[in-house]
């Protein structure tokens, strides 16, 4: 050891949302409580989620909100049992923070501020005790015998029997975010399953898209054009780039896609762009426009259903004539154009790697961690929480509510702590 060292109950390793709630349910339990954070300041990555909105959970029901995570989604069952939406918006009121949800939804702090959360969380950890030590990188864990003993940091060591490892993803490096717990772990003999940038934007081998960025397009379905992978869809709002697509769909559909993408140099995706309307469904639009006016072109049409910039793009691909009087077009022409408003081709090829990830896919197995207690199988009083294990969810507060949850799980005493 590199000093002489102070002995702990517990030591979380990282202050983010997960971090600071298990420092916090251990303190309240009166538990003497170490948190360590590399960066200069804590809750980095929490100040900068949901574009500092800060949407903490939602509103769903357990079983609803775990069938969002894909099949891994019933580990968190336990740890929603005991620490639901409900318990959450309840510990923050606790601590001087109101939220709410005003689309019945997104749970927010009513403040809408990031900040606001982060405060209450730091002023909460100063009532309870808790040291908080900044700028202290943890180089590795110290363990005797199957039995975590403490952690070393790049000058000091210090000792307990039970380490919490809350180090996040590899998303946003710059804030902190660069994969530390990954090594921890598998200094320990844990698997780390392949990990991958997710929620993010996407890049397309298209270029129209650099014309149509001026409108949000809402309720876009997006699929996987693979033979293999035509389960994989997403369904939100879908925003145009100059090099590509992003919007609420396309965070969600990225944490398919960039697994994908490092099989494939590119991955085929098919959007309805009209609300899931089907060819039916948009031939018999188009018959009431052309009975209002028949002498209406085939853009102002197409623009009944899209805006002006992406109608003339489809209008393009199609082949189709935008100022031609729609019922004066080609029968092959027009079907061509409405196949392309069910199902407009795009080619994904790229994105912008972690930098620009909100979270990351995949990381410590779940097999090897104890659900109801967040304790490592392998290592005696070694605990993880939050994102550093390999389970993400959607956008919408999916991934702060499992981080608080598995925080508090972690957190809370276990009978020989």
């Amino acid at each position: 050891m590199k000093n002489s060292e102070k002995k702990y109950d517990l030591i979380v390793i990282g202050s983010g949302a997960a971090g600071m709630m298990a420092a916090i349910t251990a303190a309240r339990k009166g538990k003497k409580v170490l948190l360590l954070e590399k960066l200069s300041k804590i809750g980095a990555k929490l100040k900068a989620t949901g574009g500092g909105r800060c949407n903490l959970t939602n509103t769903l029901d357990n079983e609803t909100f775990m069938s969002r995570f894909g099949r891994d989604g019933k580990f968190m069952m336990p740890a929603l049992e005991a620490f639901d939406h409900k318990a959450l918006m309840a510990f923050f009121k606790e601590i001087g923070v109101e939220s709410h949800a005003p689309d019945g939804y997104r749970v927010f702090p009513v403040t809408h501020s990031s900040s606001t959360i982060i405060n209450a969380m730091e002023k909460e950890m100063q009532r309870l005790g808790v040291e908080v030590r900044c700028s202290q990188k943890v180089t590795g864990l110290s363990h005797d015998d199957g039995q975590v003993t403490g952690v070393e940091t790049e000058t000091d060591s210090f000792a307990a029997d039970h380490v919490i490892v809350a180090t996040g993803g590899k998303g946003y490096p710059v804030l902190g975010a660069e994969g530390d717990g990954y090594q921890l772990a598998e200094s320990v003999g844990h698997k780390v399953t392949e990990v991958y940038p997710a929620m993010m934007p996407l890049k397309t081998k298209e270029k129209w898209v650099a014309n149509c960025t001026a409108d949000t397009i809402a309720k876009v379905i997006i699929t996987v054009d693979m033979k293999k992978y035509k389960k994989l869809k997403a369904q939100g709002d879908l925003i145009f780039t100059k090099s590509g697509i992003r919007g609420p769909v396309v965070l969600d559909f990225s944490r398919e896609i960039t697994p994908l993408l490092s099989k494939y140099e590119e991955v085929p995706v098919l959007m309805n762009l009209t609300k899931g309307m089907n060819e039916e469904q948009i031939r018999s639009h188009i018959k009431k426009e052309l009975g209002k006016n028949p002498h209406r072109n085939t853009l102002e049409i197409v623009s009944t259903l899209l805006p002006g910039s992406v109608s003339r793009e489809l209008c393009k691909l199609a082949e189709a004539d935008p100022n031609t009087a729609l019922g004066k077009l080609k029968g092959q022409i027009r079907d061509r154009l409405i196949k392309l408003l069910v199902a407009t081709p795009l080619t994904i090829n790229g994105h912008d790697g972690f930098k620009m990830a909100m979270i990351t896919r995949g990381g410590v197995s779940l097999k090897e961690i104890d659900p109801y207690t967040m304790q490592s199988r392998k290592v005696e009083g070694l605990y993880f929480c939050g994102e550093v294990m390999n389970l993400d969810g959607p956008c919408g507060g999916y991934n702060l509510q499992w981080s608080f949850a598995s925080g508090y799980t972690a957190g809370n005493p276990k009978e020989d702590l």
